[in-house]
Formats: structure tokens, sequence, C-alpha cells
């Protein structure tokens, strides 16, 4: 690679699996590094939205039925990659808040559908901004073109373990 002072492309900072190569001379693996990424994520998330009371789990289910409104609990669960009791949990607690809505699938009456209230629309349109400030934080050091190729294979990675694609 010659230094151009841009960061290294992807493919140039991709690290070799554990197995690929001898263990002591090789980074940490893909799983360690995305896992790091999350986890910093999160603790940036929680520290933004302690003031709301609302969890980065129930941030993230309002961002997902702000997109798709009308989603079942199950299918709520199966985009936030959380159980059918955990999402239960959350849209109690967020219809508890008034950030939420359910009413009866009138395809399936024993189905219900959930929505986001207008609160709960106010809420993301107050703290839009932090998250966008949050993203660009990240991908900072990236160019327009690595961002949409990270993203293209986060959402390779995302399908590669799941059945669904992403809402």
């Amino acid at each position: 690679m010659v230094d151009s002072g841009e960061a290294p492309s992807l493919s140039e900072q991709m690290i070799p699996l554990a197995t690929e190569a001898d263990p002591e001379t090789v980074g940490p693996s893909l799983l360690y590094a995305i896992k790091q990424v999350e986890l910093a994520i999160r603790a940036r998330m929680d520290t933004i939205l302690r003031p709301t009371g609302i969890t980065a789990l129930q941030y993230t289910a309002l961002t997902v039925l702000r997109r798709r409104d009308g989603l079942s609990s199950a299918e709520l669960a199966r985009n936030s990659f959380v159980t059918a009791q955990t999402m239960g949990e959350m849209i109690a607690a967020l219809e508890r808040r008034g950030l939420v809505s359910r009413r009866v699938d009138p395809d399936n009456r024993r189905r219900m559908l959930t929505s986001v209230t207008g609160a709960g629309l106010e809420l993301l349109d107050c703290y839009d901004p932090a998250f966008v400030a949050l993203e660009s934080q990240m991908v900072g050091r990236l160019s327009v073109r690595q961002r949409e190729t990270l993203r293209q294979y986060l959402n390779s990675c995302r399908t590669g373990l799941a059945e669904t694609s992403a809402h």
C-alpha cells in the first residue's frame, strides 16, 4: 500500500482468522473486533439515552418501528436480535411510557401490531442529532466510499447470520 495519507482500505485492514495464520502474530479476530465496536457504541448510546430513561435496545426498537410501522412483537424481536419474551417486556415498558401503541391486526385478530406514537417520534427526533454525531465520529476516518463498503460488508455479515434482511 502506498502511503497517501488515507486510512487503509477495509481489505487492507482485514485480519485473518487465527486458524489461517499463527495466532501469536495475528490481531484479534473479526468477531472480537466487531464486539468491541458494538460495546463502545452501546456504552455511548446508554450515556446519550440516560436522561430519557429508555435503554439502547428500546431506542433501537423505536427506530425499527419508525422505519416499518405495524410490526408484531415477534417480527420486532427478530429484527432486534432479542427473544420474543424480551421484546414483549420491552414493548410493555414502551407502551407504559406512551412511546408505542398496540392494535389488533385486522387480518389476524390474535396478532397485535405495534406502532410508534407521536411522543415516541418526538423522542426519536430529539435524539437523532446525537446519534448522527455518534455515527459520524465512528466513521470519521473513513472516506464516503469506505463507509458505503463497510455498510455493504456489515449487511452481508448480518444476512449470513440471519434469514431475514434488515428493515
